[in-house]
């Protein structure tokens, strides 16, 4: 076995590979940002280096500052986690070649999945059945947009080097495939250095299959069942679970058996997850799964394959790197129960799920549920990385018990003044059609007024905001008077200011349920931050009807596409911002002229600040 283990990772990822290193005696060394110094992966590890400053390409993306870190230290072992350089073939390479041993795929494995036209041509080589699509070398717009046209709309651009919903862009009609291919290859080069794409057909009813499989060093492959990722935002995961709903024992076999011939056709050692697409509209069947690509890693929703099977997953792939062969064979590994992963992310659904910044003051989550973080409370929410704060994951018996004691978990998630998506999750775990499986990845779009409401509190919320008002106010007498009457019934209307706005509410202090804390409300997943009104107060908000584009959130701008003076039309792109690996493209919101334009390439702008101005025409 490994004696000590370098992990070239933050975060949740580097506390879950540290839980399991421990377990099995091994000796853990992290590597931290200096934004990461007080984070609670670098005060569990046994040891801890510094490699660089905040941001991820002068820090964790710099392989000679990993390298020197695990020289210094000692290390007999780099497990690079998921993400990051995890699926860097060079990387992997110069760690073996300094004598070290890598936890992850062979060089040559992640060469032959890394780029997804050339996966796809080894699939279809192999006899995988893969999406229909153009994987050709010429990359002229031209070119791809008479592809697209071809293949007919909606089609997928996706990068070839992409991966984690990076590189991404559904496209409906040929009108905007060149304005979504800008886009694309602006933000695949940006996040992998490789600006070249393939198209895809777009499945209308599609559900996201993907196969867990671990290969060793003898050359046995094995599977451990599939997950259904197919709730998803922006081509991002949100909800996972294992098994798959609706997938029986014929279908479950045949997916199940291409991804161990898609291991086996590029020599696959390590973890791995074969993902495919599914054409859900008549059922999940065998004949309408089609490959889409393949992770060369661990995935984040590991943990419900690690539930429904009772394997370590990690403890697997340091037991392999070790060169042990494979803990279990086929016909040893079988499913119990069912179990399902939400990401809670700090992002603003009323917002766009705009990301969210700033010192979790307060953070509470349930004790009912495994939890996989990297945040504690206190910790500081940064723009330099991925926002996800933490993992919550159930296991039961049945997918209805499953589904219903992880709502109840997310419920009780207390979060402030970060924002999160936890009431957002609540919503859509109590959706009905989520409750009956009937899901696929447009779930979250078809369903958005549902998710995503008006901001207006919940009665209970109103209730209790008004009760803790009543509460606070003087102990005079006369003053708690306040609505008494001698000749009608007492008025116990109390005004109350929440989430910013004013609320007249009728109290009734056996509705006030929901918890409060220092001026803020929890309730469902949600924070509200409630307080006296103020005077002259008449409600709060702004638009864009002045023409003023302000950043909507803290980032860096990455395009500019106008210039003052310039005439655009209501939808025009004007500026691109991007942030925590996301992308924000800022429309013109009616037709005008640029009359003020503040923001530059490559600078970095704070929430709110002013980027554009338009003024309308006449």
């Amino acid at each position: 076995m490994i004696e000590s283990l370098l992990i070239a990772n933050r975060g949740e990822i580097a506390r879950r590979i540290i839980r399991t290193a421990k377990w099995l005696g091994i000796r853990t060394i992290a590597v931290h940002s200096d934004a990461d110094a007080g984070m609670a992966f670098v005060r569990e590890a046994d040891e801890a280096l510094p490699i660089g400053p905040a941001p991820a390409r002068d820090s964790y993306l710099r392989q000679d500052r990993i390298l020197e870190a695990a020289r210094r230290s000692g290390a007999r072992a780099i497990h690079p986690g998921y993400g990051f350089l995890s699926e860097n073939a060079e990387f992997a390479e110069a760690v073996m070649a300094e004598g070290l041993v890598w936890v992850g795929a062979p060089p040559a494995a992640i060469r032959a999945m890394g780029l997804k036209h050339a996966a796809k041509q080894r699939m279809i080589a192999a006899g995988v059945p893969v999406t229909p699509g153009y994987l050709g070398d010429d990359q002229s717009p031209e070119r791809l947009q008479r592809e697209a046209d071809a293949i007919g709309y909606p089609v997928l651009v996706k990068a070839v080097a992409g991966g984690g919903g990076k590189g991404m862009r559904r496209v409906e009609r040929s009108a905007d495939f060149a304005v979504a291919l800008a886009s694309c290859r602006r933000e695949a080069s940006s996040s992998f250095g490789d600006d070249r794409v393939l198209i895809e057909k777009y499945i209308l009813s599609p559900r996201h299959i993907e196969v867990q499989v671990f290969g060793d060093s003898k050359g046995q492959v094995v599977h451990l069942f599939e997950r259904d990722c197919s709730l998803q935002r922006r081509h991002q995961k949100v909800i996972e679970e294992a098994p798959a709903p609706g997938m029986d024992a014929l279908t479950r076999d045949a997916v199940c058996q291409a991804a161990v011939k898609a291991a086996r056709a590029v020599n696959y050692i390590g973890a791995g997850t074969i993902e495919f697409i599914a054409d859900a509209s008549e059922g999940l069947r065998a004949d309408r799964i089609w490959f889409m690509e393949m992770n060369t890693r661990l995935q984040v929703e590991h943990p419900v394959t690690e539930a429904i099977t009772g394997q370590d997953l990690v403890e697997w792939q340091l037991r392999i790197a070790s060169g042990e062969p494979l803990p279990l064979a086929q016909d040893q590994l079988s499913i119990t129960g069912w179990a399902m992963e939400a990401r809670l992310y700090a992002e603003n659904p009323a917002t766009g799920f705009l990301p969210s910044i700033g010192r979790l003051d307060h953070l509470r989550l349930p004790d009912t549920l495994r939890i996989d973080s990297g945040v504690e409370e206190g910790d500081e929410v940064t723009p330099h990385y991925d926002p996800m704060l933490a993992k919550l994951i159930s296991h039961g018996a049945s997918r209805q018990e499953t589904v219903h004691k992880l709502c109840d978990g997310v419920r009780k998630v207390e979060i402030w003044p970060v924002h999160s998506n936890a009431g957002f999750l609540v919503r859509a775990l109590a959706h009905p059609d989520f409750l009956a499986g009937a899901v696929d990845t447009g779930f979250i779009e078809r369903h958005a007024k549902d998710l995503v409401p008006p901001g207006k509190p919940a009665e209970a919320v109103l209730q209790a905001a008004a009760t803790a008002l009543l509460q606070k106010r003087s102990p005079d007498v006369w003053a708690m008077l306040a609505g008494f009457r001698l000749n009608a019934e007492i008025d116990r209307r109390v005004a109350v200011d929440v989430g910013k706005w004013p609320y007249l509410v009728q109290v009734n202090p056996a509705q006030a349920t929901v918890r409060t804390e220092n001026g803020v409300l929890f309730h469902d997943g949600e924070a509200w931050e409630f307080a006296a009104p103020r005077a002259g107060h008449s409600g709060y908000g702004s638009g864009s009807g002045d023409g003023a584009i302000v950043a909507p959130m803290p980032g860096i701008i990455i395009a500019v596409s106008v210039a003052e003076g310039d005439v655009v039309k209501r939808g025009q792109p004007l500026i691109a911002i991007e942030a925590m690996k996301m992308e924000q493209v800022l429309q013109a919101p009616f037709d005008g002229t640029v009359a003020e334009l503040k923001a530059c390439l490559g600078s970095q702008v704070v929430e709110g600040s002013l980027l554009v101005r338009i003024e309308g025409e006449g």
